[in-house]
């Protein structure tokens, strides 16, 4: 999510200084001279070192096209790019403890400066999703989660796309919004297990 703030953050640099200029340079200069700015701007601290300001092909591509919509082409070579990179688990299981995948969905601390690097690190679910009907405040940017698998399914297919959407959201949606969890290594491939328990066992409050 930091680089994709970054992308942005370059795509407006770069309108601020072809506007300033009385000749327009090219986009390779601005796009250069926008990048440089930010990186002069951004000190490392803590955990947050200066390598979250480099972009994968993904997240540039996304850049590129902030605030207008990707052509289906481009959208499709993103998914298919990012579904190949999904790293399924070695043991075939996709579901762990829905009980932790909760405390996951709750806890909001783990990747900034000002956090401890051993731990503990969450999904912050609840920012984006409403998932269980206890909880009364949550983010509505992502799509309401609460009876997933009751929804959709109790089935194997589900819970490989529950996993495979965690891990690595732009394999199923192009510059979406939602975080790489696996792919960025924000979680762990046993707590995204706990995720998709979270999301698919009948007995998850978020099927309730």
């Amino acid at each position: 999510m930091t680089k994709r703030i970054i992308g942005w953050a370059i795509v407006g640099a770069t309108t601020a200084i072809v506007i300033g200029c009385a000749t327009a340079p090219t986009d390779a200069e601005t796009t250069a001279k926008a990048t440089q700015v930010l990186k002069a701007s951004f000190k490392a601290r803590g955990q947050a070192g200066m390598d979250r300001l480099d972009q994968d092909e993904t997240q540039k591509t996304c850049s590129e096209y902030a605030g207008k919509p990707v052509p289906k082409d481009v959208a499709e070579k993103i998914e298919k790019i990012n579904l190949v990179a999904i790293k399924w688990p070695a043991d075939g299981k996709l579901m762990g403890d829905w009980r932790n995948g909760e405390k996951i969905a709750q806890e909001g601390r783990g990747k900034q400066f000002s956090d401890d690097p051993a731990g503990p690190t969450g999904g912050n679910c609840y920012a984006c999703h409403q998932l269980a009907p206890a909880e009364v405040s949550y983010g509505t940017i992502g799509p309401p989660l609460y009876q997933f698998g009751k929804v959709r399914g109790y089935n194997d297919d589900m819970r490989k796309y529950a996993y495979g959407k965690i891990w690595n959201a732009e394999a199923y949606s192009a510059c979406s919004n939602m975080p790489r969890f696996g792919h960025s290594q924000i979680l762990t491939e046993a707590q995204i297990k706990d995720l998709v328990a979270l999301l698919m066992d009948p007995q998850s409050p978020v099927n309730k």
